[in-house]
């Protein structure tokens, strides 16, 4: 039974309560007649190669599906979950959205997502033979697939080279660990009119993953269960551990909503965040200055724990006919053909690791862009990027982003803004 909430988006607030969505019913075994669905995706509203490749992968399913015919509907992902609710508030029943991880719980206990296992059946297995089995895990909650993964990535190191020259510093060795890290920052920012090292886990632009991927990897949680822990032990250490670099002057003095910029201007030695920017990376620096990329840097020995940037495709639609659409259209964009195209044009991770070393697929384009393999050999040690429960799930997350914050940037003791804003935080989590 579907519970009805009061979500806090941060940009607006809205209330689904007591809208009782229509109960779904069996999905048609087959499309007989025609039949138009709606596609939510984030993609869409980003000017460039990620609106371009999706239209394009749109096209390309109604040509092979004439029967179905795909709406577009583009919104920005800071603003697509309210796109979503403000549509099923006036009645227009969305049928398929793309959704960031963080609004997984939400979607699948209160926004009435279908669990695929329930809808498709055996066709999820099936479908599901040869992805990669923890990307799949990406959206599950209580053991069955409501977001199907979809576009994804995790954070890797992006390196400027000639700055890395210019302090004497080899390229070709990347630092592994945050204590080489350290190191290779306070070089840059001595022997260089550079900065150093930057993580792009703060500023306006999301990089919770990149923050919950630092802290797993030196063994820390945000979460266990509805009890928040993001201020305790090795989770708190981590983030003490960027504060060092802050201190030392290894970490960038630059305003954190110009991380990317600063890197794509070749000023910045070190940018850790997603992959899913390399190519506008790449672009910005043909001709001007080399770029490498490496993986995460570890804890010492610890393995890295890389979290996963991104999106899945969920199923809203409680129409049997257009429930079997939706269906279609999901499979068709984590199909091999949907990767190849998503991994080459937009940046993001192929969820079917087969097509990377397939002539047909994307080995052409591996080959030509060696840049990709370090975040694809990070898959093996994929994590899946933390949601919150309860109605203030995203109030409770930008609490303890803002904490974060404060305790790498501020003055204050780390230890202390950690813990007085999991105190604060705590009392809006759900209580069991």
């Amino acid at each position: 039974m579907l519970r009805r909430t009061l979500v806090t988006t941060g940009a607006a607030m809205l209330s689904l309560a007591g809208l009782g969505l229509p109960a779904a019913a069996d999905m048609a075994p087959e499309i007989t007649k025609p039949v138009t669905i709606s596609f939510y995706s984030y993609n869409l509203a980003t000017a460039g190669q990620k609106n371009e490749a999706t239209m394009e992968m749109l096209n390309t399913f109604m040509e092979q599906n004439p029967l179905i015919t795909v709406e577009p509907i583009g919104a920005p992902s800071n603003e697509i979950l309210s796109r979503v609710q403000a549509d099923i508030v006036a009645g227009q029943q969305p049928d398929v959205a793309q959704l960031v991880f963080r609004d997984l719980i939400y979607a699948a206990h209160d926004l009435g997502a279908e669990p695929l296992e329930d809808l498709a059946g055996d066709e999820l297995s099936e479908h599901a033979q040869g992805m990669v089995e923890k990307g799949l895990d990406l959206g599950k909650v209580d053991g069955k697939t409501y977001g199907l993964a979809y576009t994804f990535s995790t954070p890797v190191m992006f390196i400027n080279d000639d700055i890395f020259r210019a302090a004497g510093l080899d390229p070709t060795h990347p630092p592994r660990t945050w204590a080489e890290v350290k190191e290779a920052g306070m070089a840059i920012q001595q022997k260089t009119d550079y900065y150093g090292f930057f993580p792009g886990a703060f500023g306006p632009i999301d990089g919770t993953f990149v923050y919950q991927s630092i802290v797993m990897s030196n063994g820390g949680m945000v979460r266990d269960g509805n009890t928040l822990t993001f201020a305790d032990g090795d989770a708190a250490d981590a983030v003490a551990m960027l504060r060092d670099l802050r201190d030392s002057g290894a970490y960038a003095d630059i305003d954190v909503a110009s991380h990317m910029d600063t890197f794509a201007a070749g000023k910045l030695g070190m940018f850790l965040f997603t992959s899913a920017v390399q190519n506008s990376f790449s672009a910005a620096a043909d001709g001007k200055f080399e770029i490498s990329v490496t993986q995460m840097p570890s804890f010492g020995d610890k393995p890295t724990a890389p979290t996963n940037s991104g999106s899945a495709l969920f199923i809203l639609s409680k129409d049997p006919v257009k429930q079997r659409a939706a269906w279609e259209l999901m499979k068709f964009l984590t199909s091999k053909y949907a990767y190849t195209q998503i991994t080459s044009k937009i940046g993001y991770l192929p969820l079917r690791l087969d097509i990377v070393d397939d002539p047909e697929y994307l080995k052409p384009w591996v080959d030509a862009h060696p840049l990709i393999r370090p975040n694809l050999e990070q898959l093996t040690r994929l994590t899946p990027n933390v949601a919150f429960a309860g109605p203030n799930y995203r109030q409770v997350e930008n609490m303890m982003k803002d904490a974060a914050t404060e305790a790498v940037l501020g003055d204050g003791d780390p230890y202390e803004v950690l813990r007085a804003a999991q105190d604060q935080a705590q009392k809006l989590m759900p209580s069991d």
